[in-house]
């Protein structure tokens, strides 16, 4: 027989494993998000510039420093590191992180793509 409180227990634990579940970051989710929504700007591999610049290392990378690349104003004057947490805040909204930067792009609203983005950037070195 299970006791009510257990039962409970149960379920909330099995709630909460699929919630945190639904929260991991794909990066080959990400990957599918780069080619439809960054790949008609930037390039995945090294060296390759486009209409924006390669993200190919761009996780731990300067801002603004990919040579050969012309940089707006703001990126180049914006000091920052492309980390996780920076990534996810340019990403939900570039114009709002890096005044002045030539990106077009709104921003990426939808956090598990925005986390499975960044997963993918993680792995392009």
């Amino acid at each position: 027989m299970v006791r009510p409180l257990s039962a409970l227990t149960l379920m909330l634990a099995v709630v909460l494993a699929t919630a945190a579940s639904a929260q991991a970051q794909n990066a080959d989710n990400g990957k599918t998000v780069f080619r439809q929504i960054c790949g008609v700007c930037h390039a995945a591999v090294s060296g390759k510039t486009l209409i924006g610049p390669t993200l190919f290392g761009v996780v731990g990378r300067k801002s603004g420093s990919v040579e050969g690349y012309q940089y707006s104003d703001g990126n180049r004057a914006a000091n920052l590191t492309w980390d996780t947490a920076t990534l996810d805040r340019y990403l939900t909204d570039p114009r709002g992180v890096v005044p002045g930067t030539k990106m077009t792009y709104a921003g990426l609203r939808d956090e598990q793509k925005r986390h499975d983005l960044i997963a993918y950037l993680e792995t392009l070195k």
